[in-house]
């Protein structure tokens, strides 16, 4: 059994032992998620399960990987968000707070070297962003970081994207010649894959935004590392590509509360994982459909590595065709679907974020 096997072996295992002592812990502090009236579960579930992912990946990145400048700040950037994170699930954090914490945990990055530093041009040659670099890296951290806790919203559903994005970003990083930033990925997704087995449907423990916020930070610093550093032209597109679910539901939620003159942070019903609910998915079959898109998204991405630039940017256009079908079929971005479920007497499912 090679070193990384060893690595990827311990954070799973850790995680899937650690776990339950984690649930017990939360719910002796009373850290846990009430029912009400919007959500899915009917019972109280503790919600600080994103703390073994946390220790678990540290634990092993700390004891077999030989840190560097960049390594610091994704795990000190990762201490500021898990922090936060158990903070809300404990007590109950302000929004404007977990973004104060977002951010210094995005400059904490950034002063570490964790930064992008240059885009590929589509027409050719490459962008060198200088001062740019600070805001753009600061948007992307901060804007994936939000996202993934965007989509946690069904039992199993961040944390089965999260891993799926993780195993593509190790992949890709891999094929791009980045393999520290591959290798802390498949970490990050051994040690997401121990968690799901308490949190698949139906969950045994919520990840909170401990485990969703704690996620997107490394899926979005990982991504610099991995995937922004290669001048090809279709390296531009892999991290959104990767990242396609959160990304897509973020977008479509910021369109749609703005098109319907709500403000753009009010939480609604329309996610992806509301869509599929109103149309009578069970959680199961809405959790895994969009598991397939996210194995869809992120075998695209790995071909689109593996392929010449002409072949790779076919791709794209052919993925990207492929997605707005799919919205536009489920229609998220309007109330019809959402309507007819509820004409049929058959009202949403949902657990609003």
């Amino acid at each position: 059994m090679t070193a990384t096997a060893c690595s990827l072996a311990a954070a799973f295992l850790l995680t899937l032992l650690g776990t339950p002592l984690i649930r017990k812990i939360a719910l002796h502090v009373r850290a846990v998620d009430r029912p009400d009236g919007r959500k899915v579960h009917q019972r109280e579930m503790p919600r600080l399960g994103g703390l073994a992912i946390c220790l678990a990946f540290w634990a092993v990145v700390l004891a077999t990987r030989e840190m560097s400048t960049e390594m610091y700040g994704i795990l000190g950037g990762g201490f500021l968000i898990c922090l936060v994170g158990v903070w809300d699930d404990l007590r109950g954090v302000s929004p404007r707070t977990k973004l104060l914490f977002q951010v210094a945990a995005a400059v904490l990055a950034i002063a570490m070297g964790v930064r992008v530093d240059f885009m590929t041009h589509p027409l050719g040659g490459v962008i060198i962003l200088q001062y740019l670099s600070y805001p753009v890296t600061i948007l992307w951290i901060v804007g994936i970081t939000n996202a993934v806790n965007l989509i946690d919203g069904l039992d199993g559903l961040a944390a089965g994207v999260s891993a799926i994005a993780a195993v593509t970003l190790g992949t890709v990083s891999v094929l791009e010649g980045f393999v520290e930033a591959g290798v802390l990925a498949f970490i990050l997704a051994a040690s997401v894959l121990g968690f799901l087995w308490h949190n698949f449907y139906p969950a045994r423990i919520f990840m909170g935004d401990t485990g969703s916020l704690f996620l997107g930070f490394n899926l979005a610093t990982l991504a610099i590392l991995g995937l922004t550093k290669s001048a090809t032209v279709i390296s531009l597109f892999l991290p959104v590509i990767i990242l396609g679910i959160p990304i897509i539901d973020t977008l479509l939620a910021i369109v749609r509360r703005y098109s319907n003159g709500k403000p753009i942070f009010s939480p609604d019903k329309e996610h992806l994982h509301h869509r599929l609910m109103a149309l009578g998915y069970t959680q199961r079959r809405a959790v895994v459909t969009i598991y397939g898109i996210s194995i869809m998204l992120g075998v695209s991405a790995v071909l689109m590595a593996m392929l010449s630039t002409a072949q790779g940017m076919f791709l794209l256009v052919l993925t990207t065709v492929g997605v707005f079908m799919g919205v536009d079929r489920l229609g998220i971005l309007n109330k019809t679907s959402l309507e007819k479920s509820e004409k049929d007497g058959k009202p949403a499912r949902h657990l609003a974020k």
